[in-house]
């Protein structure tokens, strides 16, 4: 099984990874900066970083092997982790995929330019019950997937 290794700073998915993986036996890998305080439990390995802005990221990308599932909602590391051979899923349940990853770095070039020039851009919506169960679905898919390539 893949480890699932979650950009854990703002992840709100967190017990659904942990429910998820339990039921798959899958290991977790939460990492996170000093400044977020996460709980260690059994099965979840929890790895702290400085807290400087690329901390988690460099720590994931280099820790990450082909087949690992990485949740994040940060782009450039979801760029970088399919560069790398990994799953990559938002929190909410979209995969990122070679297909969609450019559009989604050069959306993310616009509003951070539209933001240095003086203008506005939305955040995202809040987190529903059906956005994390969206994320539960897909992370279910994604494992089924990933125990059936390795039963055969």
């Amino acid at each position: 099984m893949p480890t699932i290794v979650v950009d854990a700073d703002a992840c709100p998915v967190k017990s659904e990874i942990e429910e998820t993986a339990l039921q798959f036996g899958a290991d977790v890998c939460m990492v996170a900066s000093y400044d977020h305080r996460m709980q260690r439990r059994e099965g979840i390995q929890v790895v702290q970083v400085d807290r400087s802005s690329q901390s988690v990221d460099l720590y994931i990308v280099n820790h990450i092997a082909p087949g690992d599932i990485v949740v994040t909602q940060d782009f450039g590391l979801a760029c970088m982790a399919l560069g790398k051979g990994a799953v990559v899923l938002s929190p909410r349940g979209e995969q990122y995929t070679d297909a969609n990853i450019d559009y989604l770095m050069e959306r993310r070039h616009e509003g951070a330019r539209l933001r240095r020039g003086g203008g506005r851009t939305k955040g995202p919506k809040a987190m529903t019950d059906a956005d994390r169960l969206t994320f539960q679905q897909k992370l279910t898919k994604v494992l089924r997937i990933e125990q059936e390539k390795h039963d055969v």
